[in-house]
C-alpha cells in the first residue's frame, strides 16, 4: 500500500521504457524498438482519465506507435523525445493547474532522477535501478511492463472511490 494521501493525487505521470513497457526491448529488422505494453495498465489508464485523474507520460524515447495507443487510451499529456524531463514535468504543471504535490510520478531509471525528486509522490516498478528505489515513495510489487502502472492507478482510484464505482468501470 502506498503511504500518502492519495485523494489529493490528480495527476499520474509515467515514464514508458522501463515502466510502461519491459526494460529488454526487441528490435525490427530497422533497429526500431518493438515494446509490448500492458493490457491491465492500459484498461486502468483509460479509466483514470474518465475519473478525472490527469494522466501523463514523459518518454526520452520517440515512437509514434506508442504516441497513438496512449492518445487512444485519452492520453492528452504526451511528451516524447524529452531531453529534460522536469522541463515537461513544469510544462504540464502549468497547462494542467496541477501542484506538484499533487503528482505521482512513476520512473525506473537515472533520467527519472530528478523530476520525481520534484513531486509529491514519486513511485517506480520493482525492477527500477537503485537510485531511483531509493528515492521512491513506493516501489510497486509488479515489474516495468508488468501491472506496475495499474497497481498505482488502482491504489488512486480505490482511494478516491472511483474504483468500480460507475458504469464507466465496467466498458472501455
Amino acid at each position: 500500500m502506498i503511504d500518502y494521501d492519495l485523494t489529493k493525487i490528480k495527476a499520474i505521470v509515467f515514464d514508458v521504457d522501463g515502466v510502461l513497457s519491459e526494460s529488454t526491448i526487441p528490435m525490427d529488422e530497422e533497429g526500431q524498438p518493438l515494446r509490448t505494453l500492458n493490457v491491465k495498465d492500459g484498461y486502468a489508464i483509460q479509466l483514470a482519465v474518465k475519473m478525472g485523474i490527469n494522466i501523463g507520460i514523459i518518454s526520452g524515447g520517440r515512437s509514434t506507435v506508442v504516441e497513438k495507443r496512449y492518445a487512444y487510451l485519452g492520453v492528452k499529456d504526451i511528451y516524447m523525445g524529452s531531453h529534460v524531463k522536469t522541463d515537461d514535468l513544469h510544462d504540464l504543471m502549468q497547462r494542467t493547474g496541477v501542484s506538484l504535490d499533487e503528482m505521482l510520478y512513476m520512473g525506473d531509471d537515472i533520467p527519472d532522477y530528478e523530476v520525481m525528486q520534484l513531486v509529491g509522490l514519486p513511485c517506480c516498478p520493482a525492477d527500477a535501478c537503485p537510485e531511483i528505489r531509493a528515492i521512491a515513495r513506493y516501489v510497486s510489487h509488479c515489474t516495468g511492463g508488468h501491472g506496475a502502472a495499474r497497481d498505482v492507478i488502482e491504489q488512486v482510484l480505490k482511494a478516491q472511490g472511483k474504483w468500480m464505482a460507475d458504469k464507466e468501470a465496467f466498458g472501455w
